[in-house]
């Protein structure tokens, strides 16, 4: 097969496994629901799962083989390749898949925006080569390998997002990964219930240079407060130059003039020297400085910055991170504004002040929908209550608050924007609902494990019904 991606023997070459028959993959997958003909499928073994109860499955609905690390019942070994760990199997297949290819790889992470700029840039690169990237958020400990065992040998750039919660975690994700640009998008105070200070966090990003090629490059936030700390390790980790992006007068990449508009900017910029002017597609600062470091990336890799530049009209808000839609009901219309995903100080300000710029319509009113930002250690009440401030620079109509640590918050307001609180997302729903009127623009922000998708999904769910409030808990 001339567009296989893995050969029994190559595959069981790269993890030291053992593969019975002959058999070409042109994919790899760890899920059978997401499974496509001829993957290889991987039988990961999770805290809550196993995927070797999914093998016969697996090769059933149309794997080439599947990679195991025990008998399955049921499945002769012709088409297993076994190895003595799946995961560290998974890993090796994407470590050779690195050693293979010469395409030039970029690294992002950061703890705001690492998703969206890379989406961003791989998006921007499709449209010039053959490029290869993570999907949703594949940054961790099986997503970043399984990534990397997905890319073709004949690949010209790689875009990868590399995350953590603990110090740690990145180092040996990067040196999988060997980026030849790294970029940190900026450090703030998320993940404190697994930080002593926010000095320890930029230094947990920092491991993205310990795997940084020699004489790499290094994308750096020059207005973080972090930036020379970075700088220092970025060096000690064989960088060969720093790009600095931001407002600061000392940034290689620096914002000249911006225009902030409801759905979009319009950017001047200076590239490493080079002027640009762009309009990007979705709107926020934090956005626009993002782009700086997308920009950058391009420049390092020897890409067409012009065609970048209009290839950042055309970006949209990934799923959860701003995306936004347009609920039409019988009685009302109004915009809903999905940053659901996630949430910490840093990017629940961002999405408050992007909502604060917002267009209504005739009586419509800017309303945050709040829930509560986890993993933010003994200060979370008072990082919470915090976003009072910036709720009143938006003038932000109304807020609606849900869990116990936004309670506090939610206390704090006036009493003219208080909206609601409620305990849980589907308690909030129901009153959001019936209240949220014609012309209303409604941003919802909450940590994952807050929920706050429901209530996304509830307000879209009333979409062209006639009774609109009572169809919410559908």
């Amino acid at each position: 097969m001339s567009d296989a991606l893995w050969t029994s023997s190559d595959a069981a070459q790269a993890t030291k496994g053992v593969a019975k028959s002959d058999w070409s993959a042109v994919g790899v997958s760890i899920d059978t629901r997401t499974l496509d003909l001829g993957d290889l499928f991987v039988a990961l073994i999770g805290d809550n799962s196993d995927g070797h109860a999914h093998v016969k499955d697996a090769l059933a609905n149309g794997a080439a083989a599947a990679m195991v690390s025990q008998p399955c019942d049921g499945v002769s070994e012709e088409g297993l390749l076994s190895v003595d760990d799946t995961l560290e199997g998974l890993q090796a297949l994407g470590t050779a898949a690195r050693a293979r290819t010469a395409a030039k790889i970029v690294a992002v992470t950061g703890s705001v925006g690492k998703t969206s700029t890379k989406d961003a840039l791989r998006s921007i690169l499709e449209a010039q080569g053959r490029t290869h990237g993570s999907v949703a958020s594949y940054n961790n400990h099986w997503g970043v390998p399984l990534t990397l065992a997905r890319m073709p040998a004949d690949t010209e750039w790689g875009v990868f997002e590399i995350g953590m919660n603990h110090s740690g975690e990145i180092t040996p994700l990067s040196e999988m990964v060997q980026p030849d640009i790294a970029i940190v998008t900026t450090v703030e105070p998320v993940h404190l219930a697994h930080f002593e200070s926010v000095e320890a966090i930029a230094d947990a990003k920092a491991e993205i240079f310990d795997g940084l090629k020699p004489g790499g490059t290094a994308i750096l936030n020059a207005d973080n407060p972090h930036f020379d700390r970075l700088r220092s390790r970025a060096m000690a980790g064989g960088a060969g130059r720093i790009i600095a992006f931001g407002k600061s007068d000392n940034a290689d990449a620096r914002l000249e003039k911006v225009a902030l508009h409801p759905t979009c900017s319009s950017v001047s910029a200076s590239i490493c020297g080079q002027a640009i002017t762009y309009k990007l597609g979705v709107p926020g600062e934090h956005h626009v400085m993002n782009s700086l470091a997308i920009l950058s990336a391009v420049y390092a890799l020897g890409a067409d910055l012009a065609l970048a530049g209009l290839a950042l009209a055309s970006l949209s808000a990934p799923k959860g991170r701003g995306e936004r839609h347009l609920v039409l009901a019988e009685n009302r219309r109004f915009l809903v504004v999905d940053e659901s995903y996630n949430a910490n100080p840093a990017s629940m300000r961002a999405a408050i002040a992007t909502l604060g710029a917002a267009d209504v319509q005739g009586p419509g009113r800017r309303i945050a929908v709040l829930g509560d930002m986890l993993e933010l250690g003994p200060d979370e009440v008072s990082l919470h209550r915090g976003l009072a401030g910036p709720l009143a620079e938006a003038k932000i109509d109304l807020v609606y608050a849900c869990g116990p640590l936004m309670q506090p918050l939610y206390s704090d307001l006036p009493d003219e924007v208080r909206g609601a609180y409620a305990d849980g997302p589907q308690a909030l729903l129901e009153q959001l609902a019936s209240e949220v009127r014609d012309g209303d623009v409604v941003m919802i922000k909450g940590s994952l494990g807050s929920r706050m998708g429901l209530i996304v999904e509830g307000l879209l769910a009333l979409h062209n019904k006639k009774d609109a409030p009572q169809g919410a808990g559908d």
